[in-house]
């Protein structure tokens, strides 16, 4: 049987994909084996993945060299960047264009 999970969240957006026959089959073997239903199976291995990529995204493991590394350049004061600024000062593509 499945695990109980936490109160849905109530589900109002819809999202539609096209697979393969293949994999549409291979998708319902493992719903069917572990007692979901495809759209739950989808959903929840869909969000699984989703949360791992963005955690991969926000968390890195430096050592203390690195760290300390890291650290210094947070901490270093800005180099100027001559041609960002005058790109800054210019007037927008769309300013004063109202006609």
């Amino acid at each position: 049987m499945a695990p109980k999970s936490a109160p849905a969240e109530r589900r109002t957006e819809k999202l539609d994909v096209r697979v393969s026959p293949a994999a549409k089959a291979k998708l319902q073997a493992a719903a069917s084996a572990s007692h979901r239903s495809m759209s739950d199976f989808v959903m929840e291995s869909a969000l699984s993945r989703a949360e791992e990529m963005l955690v991969e995204r926000r968390i890195f493991a430096l050592n203390a060299e690195k760290w300390t590394e890291f650290q210094s350049a947070l901490d270093a004061p800005t180099r100027p960047l001559p041609r960002l600024k005058a790109l800054l000062e210019e007037p927008g593509f769309f300013a004063g264009s109202s006609k």
